[in-house]
């Protein structure tokens, strides 16, 4: 059974006037058809994905992308700056040692530091791994429309990721001066110990006995004799103590040397890539700028071969008149 819907039209009134006065066929209708709503009914569209339609479906922009990558960025950067401050922490303590004559003063500075670099070491492997968490979260970010490798949102990442990673290895590389400038320090300490308390200045080699074993009695044995055995024996007991305090510093921050060995690797790497891209964009630029120069200079040329072939040209005119007038002579006349 076929089902015919029916439009029916009505229509309300018929102007008719001429348009115009010198053709009285020229006339204009005025027709009304309202179509019947009840005839048939349209189904109506989701409202929301006609928006889709229309207005297309939202694509997340660069700000939402590197939102949340940023955000991460932070974190990091707030774990470096407190391995700032324990850094400044060891550093006075550090020079507070140097003026240190009793064992217990001693003593009460290394657990100090022993416990600062603890700290030092726990936050540095913390931080390490929210890079490599980084580095993760940038190859799966290729994979987003748009954020291809070598898309501006993906050089934005990994050069950001390259300074965060470049700033990390820079703090721990502090580190290690500050392990080196200990064990220095303390081999001119020693140094004075012995001289202050015996009156001689000590050869290279009893110095590197001492900072080995920081046995020091044999040394001290004729000192002891002449100034007493107390004296020397609190001396003694500060030396060992130093000993004992610059060697489980140094086993502490050689063990933060280890963490941060394959981000050294990482990051010359990377810095090496880097340069090759700066100068890769220095090249262009330079290329740029003598392209330009050279345009300019061709312009300029143009400019001035069209000046002179316009001289030339009055000039042969000038020459084809007066051979003209030379040759017709109209004075003669």
């Amino acid at each position: 059974m076929m089902k015919v819907v029916q439009l029916v039209c009505q229509i309300e009134f018929i102007t008719i006037k001429p348009s115009c006065r010198c053709c009285s066929t020229c006339i204009t209708y005025s027709i009304n058809i309202p179509i019947l709503q009840d005839s048939f009914e349209l189904p109506r569209r989701d409202s929301s994905r006609d928006g889709d339609v229309e207005m297309g479906m939202h694509q997340p922009d660069a700000s939402d992308n590197l939102k949340g990558f940023l955000k991460k960025v932070d974190g990091i950067e707030s774990l470096i700056a407190k391995l700032t401050n324990l850094l400044t922490k060891l550093q006075t303590a550090n020079e507070e040692s140097k003026a240190v004559t009793k064992a217990s003063a001693m003593k009460a500075i290394k657990q100090r530091m022993e416990k600062d670099i603890d700290e030092v070491g726990k936050i540095a492997r913390m931080a390490k791994t929210k890079v490599d968490e980084l580095e993760k979260d940038n190859l799966s970010n290729r994979q987003k429309p748009g954020c291809g490798k070598g898309s501006a949102v993906d050089r934005s990442r990994e050069q950001t990721t390259g300074a965060v990673k470049k700033k990390l290895k820079e703090r721990m590389d502090d580190f290690q001066v500050l392990r080196e400038s200990i064990r220095q320090e303390y081999r001119e300490v020693v140094e004075r110990r012995v001289f202050t308390v015996t009156g001689n200045r000590p050869d290279e080699e009893t110095i590197d006995d001492l900072i080995e074993t920081g046995r020091s009695e044999q040394i001290f044995k004729d000192a002891v004799q002449q100034q007493g055995r107390g004296q020397i024996l609190d001396t003694v007991a500060e030396i060992q103590e130093r000993h004992d305090a610059v060697r489980d510093l140094e086993r502490k921050l050689l063990e933060l040397q280890q963490i941060f060995l394959d981000m050294a690797v990482l990051v010359e790497a990377q810095g090496d890539m880097i340069n090759h891209i700066e100068t890769h964009v220095s090249n262009a630029t330079n290329h740029i700028q003598q392209g330009v120069g050279a345009l300019q200079n061709a312009k300029k040329l143009q400019k001035n071969s069209r000046k002179w072939m316009c001289y030339a040209i009055i000039l042969l005119l000038v020459i084809v008149v007066i051979i003209v007038v030379a040759v017709i002579q109209p004075w003669k006349k």
